[in-house]
């Protein structure tokens, strides 16, 4: 009775911080830093004429009696949750199931590379301003009284109310600060390299996506160790934490070709798709769309190169929540890839997996013997659409072999632990807010798409 009445609260507390549907053209979606990024110079490239969205609604600084996960929260910590609300509609709700101590330290990490990414996103702000600003964002964290108030992004609260998350990210542990202004420095500088910089080899593709998702996963891992809920080799081996953020952002970048084009956006490597095309933006015209379609199968063979470390790295994980929390997003990633392999419509409009078969997977990816028949699954739907004619076809046979190798049923599909129905209670309700946050982004995307079309 006891945690039927507490998962009834949880369940309660979820429903009033659910996120609010999307405003205006939608961002990728699945990314914890809101997807992928354009360069200074690219975002000056025309993009296609589209029906301007509406403005974004300014952040309104939020009330101390508001609610958040624990009504004993201290005000500062309460205003981050409500920050996290406004400004993460997909991740939210995953980051506020996770357990204990561990919670407030990914908020706080959410929300200082909210902060870091609208400053690097703003293109109100000239290069020799923000150039330093990216390299000095990490030293920001330890300056009580440093805010930014010429922001005109969206999400600018971030930044004009930084004392706010910088109090609360000095309140952390010391374990949990390291690790964050670690990230946020290397991140910074990331983002500073790539302002003027195209991504033309697949060495840079991969060292684009390290620095705007890979270092997501190796801060994750380390907070999931620094929190004791997690064995230290899962902070250590950065490696495997790496190809879990490159896995979910080189599908982010396949998927949204044509939106990124709509943008102005280039994210496809140079020296993959000028085999097929003499420029990006040729792949969308009909009368190359079999050689469009190569370079896409290509890139997904890339992608699929990750998926045996996502496997070792999910064997790894032993608290619920946290396996829960990284499990999620990289079974929507192989859904999503097979949704798109040998897919013409890739290249003509929006392509997403059913809110039916999202909700199955979200239910389904409890343990690792779970993920590895869902992603055993999916490369066998991958297997069955190889053409035999496509230049990759040898390359994904490979990596298909080796994933099955790793994938292979052992023995029924049951949870490695017996679930309390707090635990169920919680997957339903993530499964809930995820069906109705896929239903508002795909009608939103099929809006975006059509006026571009007008």
């Amino acid at each position: 009775m006891a945690a039927s009445t507490k998962a009834v609260s949880l369940l309660k507390r979820a429903l009033a911080l659910s996120p609010s549907p999307p405003r205006g053209p939608p961002r990728a979606v699945g990314r914890l830093r809101g997807g992928g990024r354009r360069s200074q110079q690219q975002r000056r490239v025309p993009a296609e004429p589209l029906t301007p969205p509406p403005a974004a609604p300014r952040l309104q600084p939020p009330p101390c009696t508001a609610l958040c996960p624990q009504d004993s929260l201290e005000c500062g910590l309460r205003t981050c949750y409500r920050y996290l609300n406004q400004t993460s509609r997909s991740f939210a709700a995953v980051i506020q199931a996770l357990d204990g101590e561990l919670r407030h330290a990914v908020c706080i990490f959410y929300l200082v590379l909210r902060a870091l990414d609208t400053i690097e996103d703003d293109m109100t702000i000239s290069l020799d301003v923000k150039v330093p600003m990216l390299h000095e964002f990490h030293s920001y964290l330890y300056q009580p009284e440093w805010k930014y108030m010429e922001s005109k992004e969206k999400d600018r609260q971030v930044l004009e109310d930084f004392p706010t998350i910088s109090m609360e990210f000095r309140n952390l542990s010391k374990v949990y600060q390291d690790v964050i202004s670690d990230i946020c420095h290397k991140m910074g500088v990331g983002m500073a390299e790539f302002l003027e910089k195209k991504v033309d080899s697949q060495h840079e593709w991969d060292k684009y996506c390290h620095y705007v998702a890979g270092l997501v996963g190796i801060g994750l891992s380390r907070l999931f160790s620094a929190s004791e809920l997690e064995d230290a080799i899962v902070g250590q081996d950065t490696e495997l934490a790496n190809s879990m953020g490159l896995f979910l952002q080189k599908t982010n970048i396949i998927r949204d070709y044509l939106e990124d084009q709509m943008e102005g956006r280039e994210f496809w490597p140079r020296e993959v798709w000028s085999r097929y095309a003499k420029k990006l933006s040729d792949l969308a015209k009909p009368e190359n769309i079999d050689m469009a379609v190569q370079c896409l199968n290509e890139l997904i063979t890339n992608a699929l190169h990750h998926v045996p470390d996502v496997l070792t790295y999910l064997s790894r994980l032993k608290n619920q929540t946290v396996f829960n929390f990284c499990a999620i997003p990289q079974v929507m990633a192989i859904a999503t890839l097979a949704a798109c392999y040998n897919n013409r419509q890739v290249f003509r409009g929006v392509v997403k997996i059913r809110k039916g078969q999202a909700v199955t997977l979200m239910m389904d990816a409890t343990n690792i013997q779970a993920v590895k028949a869902i992603m055993y699954q999916y490369v066998e739907e991958i297997y069955q659409k190889i053409p035999s004619t496509d230049p990759s076809s040898n390359k994904t046979q490979q990596i298909i072999a080796s994933i099955r190798a790793m994938s292979l049923p052992s023995g029924p599909m049951a949870s490695r632990h017996h679930y309390s129905p707090i635990y169920l209670s919680c997957a339903m309700l993530l499964a809930a807010l995820s069906w109705q946050y896929l239903s508002t982004i795909s009608k939103a995307t099929e809006d975006y798409v059509q006026a571009g079309e007008k």
